[in-house]
């Protein structure tokens, strides 16, 4: 299958997970929300497992993936909290700034450099950022800049942003001592697994209330297991990066989502800002 069209798929499957998610949280808490998020997809990929070849696996596997689980739970959570708090047109594009930060993690982690093409990179998703909220700049030229910093759903994503440049580089060690598809279909479940527990303690419990909402419970796992597929299918087909770039349009998929389907505003500035943040991740990741 074209990779080109795996990565749009996997785009758009995560967007609607994000969109499915979202919908979820105005009667759900971002604690069952975040679990629901990974333990619903994890019966999908774990039919992956009997079909592929079980790795030899060595330390650096469990040691990344040790390192790994509390960044992640951490990230799902304020990711959660984030769509909950501000609009999807409004958080979703701050996952662009992920591959700026990892110029520095990955420098950091794996010893690369930081080059001009990475400069102009940043800059371009800054300048994404920053016309977010072009329109308050009636207020101040900064005041864009102050406009993010009041958005806590803007804030916590930044965070995911920085912690999804530090997982990245975790992940990517674990598919060198594993493969990319034993990947795809245990960590999901592992995962499931150890979030389970923070769950019951911050739901004293109960999880009874997940009953009514198994509907969008299970849409949820279903596009959350489908985005993993399809990314993990498209990078063993092309390198990385590309399929990573053409991932990034889930920005727009999800900005689309907010505009029809959460009646979002001032959706053109968005698009314009997510486009460049976009242009600004195809030039950190392809050149």
């Amino acid at each position: 299958m074209n990779w080109l069209f795996l990565s749009l798929l996997c785009a758009f499957f995560a967007a609607t997970t994000d969109a499915f998610c979202k919908k979820s949280l105005t009667e759900s808490n971002e604690y069952l929300v975040a679990w629901v998020r990974v333990a619903f997809a994890a019966p999908f990929v774990l039919l992956i497992l009997p079909f592929i070849e079980i790795p030899a696996l060595d330390r650096y596997f469990f040691l990344a993936i040790l390192i790994l689980i509390p960044l992640e739970i951490t990230a799902l959570v304020l990711y959660m909290k984030a769509i909950k708090a501000s609009p999807l047109s409004l958080t979703l594009p701050f996952l662009a700034l992920s591959p700026a930060f990892m110029i520095f993690t990955s420098n950091l982690i794996l010893g690369e450099k930081l080059d001009s093409y990475g400069i102009i990179g940043i800059s371009l998703t800054t300048i994404g950022a920053y016309l977010l909220h072009v329109k308050t700049t009636r207020k101040g030229i900064l005041e864009p800049f102050k406009a993010i910093r009041r958005e806590r759903g803007s804030v916590y994503m930044i965070i995911v942003a920085f912690i999804y440049s530090i997982t990245s580089n975790l992940g990517k060690m674990a598919v060198l001592h594993s493969s990319s598809l034993f990947f795809a279909s245990t960590y999901l479940p592992i995962l499931t697994l150890i979030v389970l527990p923070i769950l019951l303690w911050k739901r004293h419990g109960k999880v009874k209330q997940a009953v009514p909402h198994i509907t969008l419970f299970i849409l949820i796992g279903l596009s959350m297991a489908l985005a993993t597929v399809t990314h993990f299918l498209a990078v063993n087909i092309v390198e990385v990066p590309y399929a990573i770039s053409v991932k990034r349009t889930s920005l727009l998929f999800g900005i689309m989502y907010g505009a029809f389907w959460f009646k979002e505003t001032n959706i053109r500035e968005r698009l314009i800002g997510s486009t460049i943040m976009i242009i600004g991740v195809v030039v950190i990741t392809l050149f």
